[in-house]
């Protein structure tokens, strides 16, 4: 049998008082370290809920993108086994248990992925494409370091990927208002990475990528199983990728008239 290894988790936090301290809870019973980076711009208690825990290394940060932020915090880890989860995210007690059990096994993959399930508008979704939505959030710093974009961040790494069973709850949007308080900032950040990425962006971008996320969604995917929240998502997310490339459009026809 392996020596048991131990985990840290990381965590980045602005203005998330509301569920920070849920989401360390959840970690408590199976997670060795929990490092909290709190964004230097946050004007509620989040530091303050967040160094009330024992296991808690809570240190305030200067923003510099969710990707960089991130690789940055690693180096504040003592263990080389990190579990990333956002403060907006929940271990169920299956999961904790999971990753109890993980921690005495070998393994021979440098990151694993989990089902996630979001509670959108007072529902969990079941369908849309949202479930089970696996992401990669156990990985070895050592093997696997953060993308350095500026939203939708992601692992790079070589090899393939393990899997473990149980859900991560993502207590992603109680409210519409919550909703597209975060669309502004994260369709600006992904239009900015299109630029850095050195995309165009067309009338098909505008016009064809929102339409088919829409039917996908809700056609394909079943949203419409989902009841109103489900029609909701998939309008949503179609307006979220028309902004997006609005912006990116707006950003490339600014970068020409300066280039005149």
């Amino acid at each position: 049998m392996a020596d048991k290894l131990k985990i840290s988790s990381l965590i980045i936090a602005k203005n998330e008082e509301k569920n920070i301290g849920r989401c360390i809870k959840s970690q408590l019973f199976c997670i060795d370290e929990i490092i909290v980076l709190v964004d230097s711009g946050t004007t509620d208690r989040t530091a303050e809920i967040a160094s009330s825990f024992e296991k808690v290394v809570c240190r305030q940060v200067e923003w510099k993108g969710y990707g960089v932020t991130k690789q940055e915090g690693l180096a504040l880890a003592s263990n080389d086994w990190i579990f990333w989860i956002d403060a907006d995210e929940e271990l169920t007690p299956e999961l904790s248990d999971e990753i109890n059990e993980f921690k005495v096994r070998e393994h021979h993959c440098p990151v694993y992925e989990l089902p996630r399930r979001a509670f959108f508008l007072g529902k969990w979704i079941k369908h849309s494409g949202w479930y089970p939505g696996y992401v990669e959030r156990i990985f070895n710093k050592k093997q696997a370091r953060f993308s350095p974009s500026g939203v939708h961040e992601h692992l790079v790494y070589e090899g393939e990927s393990g899997r473990l069973e149980h859900d991560l709850n993502h207590y992603t949007d109680p409210s519409i208002e919550h909703y597209y308080t975060k669309f502004n900032n994260y369709t600006s950040l992904a239009a900015s990475d299109l630029m850095n990425a050195g995309k165009t962006s067309g009338m098909s971008d505008l016009i064809i990528r929102p339409l088919f996320i829409f039917l996908k969604m809700y056609i394909l995917r079943r949203g419409f199983l989902d009841g109103k929240e489900g029609f909701l998502l998939a309008v949503f997310s179609a307006n979220y990728v028309f902004t997006k490339y609005a912006k990116h459009w707006e950003l490339s026809s600014e970068r020409k008239g300066k280039d005149l």
